[in-house]
C-alpha cells in the first residue's frame, strides 16, 4: 500500500504515548556562531505524558482536550500542525489525518510537552500514513521543529550534546521514580537563556552505569543544571519548589527541568515517589505535580 492509499483507506486509527522529557542534568558547554547554544544532557523520559489519536480522513485536522488543553490552540503555530505537514510535505504526499491530542504536560514548563507531541506526530503519522523513514531522516525532520524533538523522537535515556542533534546512548539506568512538580509559571526557553550571565560549563558525560538509585543521585550531584539560576532570577517560585522538593523523605536529589519551570525529585521506588507527591499536594494545591518512573520506549 503507497502512502498516499494508506492515509485515505480508513484504516485502524493509532493511539501513541508522548511521555514527558526530563534532563536529569543540563550544561551550557558554548555556542555558535548563529546564537543557539551548546548543550551537554542527560535526557530520560517520564511515565506521564500527553496521548495522540490519530485517524484517516479527506484533510487535515486537530482537535484538543485534557486538563491542560487550554493553554493551546489548534492553529497553524501548534507543533503538531507543523510535523504534520512537514513529514507529508517530505514524502511528497498531502497531508490528511484527523488527529486528537490529550493535553496533560504543562505548558512552557521545561519537560518537552510540544516536543513531545511533535516527536509522536512525526511517529504516529508514519504508522499512519505508511511511511518508514530511517531513525536519522526522521529525526533530520525532527530538528526542523525543534531542538528537543530528535531526543524525544529516540524515547529512551539518552547523551544529548550540540544544540540537541548529537545523540548517542546513555549508560543503563537503574529503576527510579520521579515527582515532577510545575508552580504553574510558564518560562520561555530563549527569555532563560538570555538572562544567563554565567560563563560556560566542561561536559560532563556520565561513563558509567549506576549501580542502584543512590548512585544515580550521587553522579548527577556532580553534576547541574547550568539554566537553573537565569530562570530564578525570571521566576523566583522555582526556588521554593526545590527546597519543597528537596526536604521530602526520601528525596536523593532535587533539580529543574530543562529550562523550568518544572522541577523534580529523584525517588528510590514508586512507594517513595507517591508519599512525596502527596505531601506536596497537600501543602501546594495548586502546583502541577505527577509521580511516575523513569520509562524507555523500545
Amino acid at each position: 500500500m503507497n502512502a498516499s492509499t494508506a492515509a485515505r483507506s480508513g484504516g485502524a486509527a493509532v493511539e501513541l504515548f508522548a511521555p514527558a522529557k526530563v534532563n536529569l542534568f543540563l550544561h551550557v558547554t558554548g555556542r555558535r556562531a548563529d546564537g543557539y547554544h551548546l548543550l551537554d544532557s542527560l535526557v530520560v523520559f517520564a511515565g506521564v505524558g500527553d496521548s495522540l489519536r490519530f485517524a484517516a480522513a479527506d484533510d487535515l485536522s486537530l482537535t484538543l482536550g485534557g486538563p491542560t488543553a487550554g493553554a493551546l490552540t489548534a492553529d497553524a503555530d501548534n507543533i503538531v500542525l507543523k510535523a504534520a505537514h512537514l513529514l507529508a510535505a517530505h514524502a511528497g504526499i498531502a497531508p490528511r489525518a484527523a488527529i486528537h491530542l490529550t493535553k496533560r504536560l504543562p505548558v512552557a514548563s521545561g519537560i518537552g510537552g510540544g516536543s513531545t507531541d511533535g516527536a509522536t506526530t512525526l511517529r504516529g503519522l508514519c504508522a499512519l500514513w505508511g511511511l518508514s523513514p530511517s531513525e536519522s531522516e526522521l529525526e533530520a525532520l525532527g530538528l526542523q521543529l525543534g531542538a528537543d524533538v530528535p531526543v524525544c523522537l529516540r524515547g529512551r535515556p539518552t547523551q544529548m550534546t550540540g544544540i540537541g542533534e548529537i545523540l548517542s546512548p546513555a549508560p543503563a539506568l537503574p529503576p527510579a521514580w520521579l515527582v515532577l512538580v510545575n508552580p504553574g509559571v510558564a518560562l520561555s526557553t530563549p527569555s532563560v537563556f538570555k538572562a544567563r550571565s554565567a560563563g560556560f560549563s566542561a561536559p560532563a558525560p556520565l561513563m558509567v552505569a549506576p549501580a542502584n538509585t543512590a548512585a544515580l543521585a550521587a553522579a548527577l550531584a556532580q553534576r547541574a543544571n547550568d539554566l537553573t539560576a537565569p530562570a530564578i532570577a525570571l521566576a523566583p517560585m522555582i526556588g521554593d519548589v526545590l527546597h519543597a522538593i528537596d526536604v521530602t523523605p526520601a528525596c536523593l536529589l532535587s533539580r529543574m527541568s530543562g529550562s523550568g519551570a518544572t522541577c523534580f525529585g529523584l525517588f528510590e521506588d514508586e512507594q517513595a515517589a507517591c508519599a512525596a507527591a502527596a505531601q506536596l499536594a497537600s501543602a501546594h494545591p495548586s502546583w502541577w505535580l505527577a509521580s511516575a518512573p523513569l520509562v524507555s520506549r523500545p
